[in-house]
């Protein structure tokens, strides 16, 4: 089952409680559909597995999809307030450096520490990810942010969890997502 919220990239990014934006089936819509790990909407079109077992493929860990309103792309959160989350904006105006995509990412964050940053490649790019600790209101996360360039669109996939053990049993779930990750999608 499928629970429903209502939140946007932003809010997301920043770590607020998930569960104050539970709203009706009739309330929420998605920006978009997908079907057979494909995502679709007016703008833009990518494949990604959802967060299943990295060992057997299961999705008995408890990732459920939650919905973005008016964003393109898709996000999962499982019981102890992981989320992950690819989104996407098409823009030729945002042709700038992955750097400053992704310091526009953490906005609202504060006592940042860098764990690690590396360029990798990703769907025939490269994209940047950066692992890092920070704080949100004074709240502990720990995240990994990917931003990737593509053919006018920017995607930025993200793991949010509070640091330490929830961090570390969602970062495997987070690396399936990513590694899936194709904007080579039949038509």
């Amino acid at each position: 089952m499928m629970r429903i919220f209502t939140l946007n990239i932003q809010t997301l990014l920043r770590g607020l409680v998930l569960s104050g934006f539970v709203c009706g089936a009739s309330a929420c819509q998605s920006a978009g559909a997908y079907e057979q790990s494909v995502y679709r909407d007016r703008l833009v079109t990518f494949a990604v597995d959802p967060p299943t077992d990295p060992e057997d493929g299961a999705t008995r860990e408890g990732f459920e999809r939650i919905l973005l309103e008016g964003q393109s792309g898709l996000a999962w959160a499982n019981g102890d307030g992981s989320v992950l989350q690819v989104s996407a904006r098409c823009d030729r105006s945002l042709d700038i450096p992955l750097a400053a995509l992704k310091a526009h990412l953490l906005i609202g964050f504060t006592e940042r520490k860098e764990i690690e940053e590396r360029l990798l490649p990703m769907d025939g790019r490269e994209a940047l990810e950066t692992h890092l600790r920070a704080k949100v209101d004074g709240v502990a996360r720990e995240l990994i942010l990917r931003v990737l360039k593509k053919d006018g669109c920017v995607y930025d996939l993200a793991l949010i969890a509070r640091p330490g053990e929830p961090f570390e049993h969602a970062r495997p779930y987070f690396e399936r997502v990513a590694e899936s990750f194709t904007t080579e999608v039949p038509r």
